[in-house]
């Protein structure tokens, strides 16, 4: 799939369980390492896990092998690699305390 593609995708398959807040961030003229950061809220551990699962067995389904997933085991906040897009599965508290929406959207120089 295309960046544009896996980004729709992963967005598509996060809000097939209720993932709250999405957010997309296109970071390709800010990140050698992907085009596209999907940030998203999971109500409780279970959730989060269940949220990043979901959308880890649906990627593979797709023939889109992620290169990596980190966080499971804790369940506050799974990051799941799918190559030109990182989606980020957080509880509430801990996407409160990072903000990554404003750490990306922050411009150089300003």
């Amino acid at each position: 799939m295309k960046p544009v593609e896996l980004k729709d995708f992963a967005v598509d398959k996060v809000d097939d369980l209720k993932a709250r807040d999405i957010v997309v961030l296109d970071v390709s003229d800010r990140s050698d390492v992907c085009d596209f950061m999907v940030v998203c809220t999971g109500t409780s551990k279970t959730h989060v896990r269940s949220i990043a699962e979901h959308l880890v067995v649906e990627a593979k389904d797709a023939g889109q092998q992620p290169l990596g997933v980190e966080g499971k085991d804790t369940g506050e906040w799974v990051l799941v690699d799918l190559s030109s897009v990182i989606v980020h599965v957080m509880q509430e508290q801990v996407r409160d305390l990072y903000q990554l929406e404003k750490l990306w959207a922050a411009h150089p120089g300003q």
